[in-house]
């Protein structure tokens, strides 16, 4: 029998091909009921054995498009985890995947995100779930008032796997010395944040971000409050509303078109406990955890997200520059030539992922810190263009067949069995020794340390360095 014995009570697993397998163990209470928007409580113990072979409830969330989850349902009971371990694991690293997903929709239980690969390869993988939307990101003035902040549920819940993790993972056979955090888009921009908060100090030792959302301004929670009252003055009338119900007003707090430069609501605020400020300060003035970092985003980071966008004319594409950059639009505009589609995908996924991930890199190599970063430039058979965002995450998986969110005509050949091969075996060799390896030498801004994953992963020297430049005098006049 497959068992383990955590904090909170033994839980049975199975075991697939020499790999230990748990599923959906609750690491905090149900936030439901009167737990809705409060602070993840410690879960309750149970008494026997828990059984551990089914995943649990993603959170309530719409995707437009299929997740590919293997979670039993959606529900507000969703703070679960999963473990992969080797047979007979004793001290192995740890790695931690925080799933992407604009901080709205995603799962734990997402089947590109198996831990299979990883666990053959000596690693114990952990997949967590945590809340998204209006359960995981909604501010209001009477939540704070009962806690003192409010909005940023769903880091706390991150925060409070990873205290499972310290706690129980020697259980599984892993180190929890040996921690590194990884996830992609929203997964990866919530490690940044962490990486500054005081509530996450020494519950990690190493990260990979893949397309961090960072350096962008974050919303105070005033701002997130205001937009909470908004939809009702009364928590209390909210929190008798059902999943479906909120879910119908969460539209209330997106936009069709998002601003690419102004701080929006529905994802981490700046609530003066788990964020105390702006990830830029925190980073520039050196108040986060210094520790190893792999770091970077694919070519194609916007074309995607934009597609829908009413943004198809020169003219409407010069009104998004004014709205975007005010005065230094003049300045923008020659970076982000035509056709409007490319221009507006360029600029999307560098206001959105791109800048951050240089600005990151470039701290850290301030700062001395073993820094690699990436780009992903691997144009898939059948496709003209290089790869869009998240469809890295195939690839770190080593799971190439597998098709993009979406997409019906999915292609892949050997090179790009060799290329999920090399990723993968550089993911693994960092969480083991913080290093790459010797292909991969630490970045250094403006030389040739850059790892493009490509056809062949070869070195260089720089991605879209005019437009960074750009960026950097727009956020920072005064630099």
């Amino acid at each position: 029998m497959t068992q383990a014995t955590t904090s909170a009570g033994v839980v049975h697993g199975e075991s697939v091909d020499g790999v230990r397998i748990f599923r959906g163990i609750p690491y905090a209470a149900p936030p439901v009921g009167e737990r809705r928007w409060r602070a993840p409580a410690p879960v309750e113990p149970w008494t026997g054995v828990l059984d551990a072979t089914r995943f649990g409830n993603d959170c309530p969330q719409r995707s437009a498009l299929p997740l590919g989850s293997r979670a039993a349902g959606q529900s507000e009971d969703c703070l679960t985890l999963n473990v992969w371990a080797p047979e007979q694991a004793v001290g192995l690293p740890v790695m931690v995947w925080i799933f992407g997903g604009s901080f709205v929709y995603g799962s734990g239980a997402e089947d590109r995100a198996d831990g299979m690969p990883f666990a053959r390869d000596g690693i114990v993988y952990v997949s967590i779930n945590y809340r998204v939307g209006m359960f995981g990101f909604l501010a209001h003035p009477e939540l704070t008032a009962e806690a003192g902040a409010s909005g940023n549920y769903g880091l706390l819940d991150q925060i409070a796997a990873l205290h499972w993790v310290q706690g129980n993972i020697a259980a599984f056979g892993g180190d929890p010395t040996r921690v590194t955090l990884f996830g992609v888009s929203a997964g990866a921009a919530s490690i940044s944040l962490l990486a500054t908060s005081p509530l996450a100090t020494g519950l990690f030792a190493q990260m990979i971000l893949q397309s961090p959302g960072a350096f962008r301004p974050l919303a105070t929670l005033a701002d997130a409050e205001a937009a909470g009252a908004a939809l009702a003055p009364s928590i209390q009338a909210l929190r008798a509303l059902s999943a479906d119900e909120l879910l119908d007003r969460q539209k209330q707090l997106e936009s069709a078109v998002r601003s690419l430069t102004k701080p929006r609501i529905l994802r981490p605020i700046r609530d003066g406990q788990v964020v105390v400020e702006d990830d830029r300060d925190a980073y520039l003035g050196g108040r986060f955890a210094k520790v190893p970092a792999i770091i970077g985003s694919v070519a194609d980071e916007g074309s995607a997200a934009v597609a829908s966008w009413p943004v198809k004319t020169p003219k409407e594409f010069q009104a998004l520059l004014a709205t975007t950059f005010g005065d230094q639009a003049k300045d923008a505009a020659p970076l982000y030539p035509a056709p409007v589609a490319v221009g507006l995908g360029e600029l999307f996924g560098d206001t959105q992922f791109t800048y951050g991930v240089a600005a990151l890199s470039q701290v850290f190599a301030d700062f001395g810190l073993p820094i690699y970063r990436y780009v992903f430039t691997r144009i898939q058979p059948g496709k003209a263009t290089p790869m869009r965002h998240s469809e890295d995450v195939s690839y770190v998986f080593r799971r190439p067949e597998l098709p993009p969110r979406g997409e019906t005509d999915h292609r892949f050949d050997t090179d790009d069995l060799q290329l999920a091969d090399r990723v993968h075996a550089d993911w693994v060799a960092f969480a083991k020794t913080g290093d790459p390896g010797p292909a991969w030498p630490r970045y250094r801004p403006g030389t040739a340390t850059l790892m493009d994953y490509g056809v062949r992963p070869t070195l260089r020297a720089g991605w879209r360095d005019a437009q960074m430049a750009f960026l950097d005098r727009f956020f920072d006049p005064e630099d």
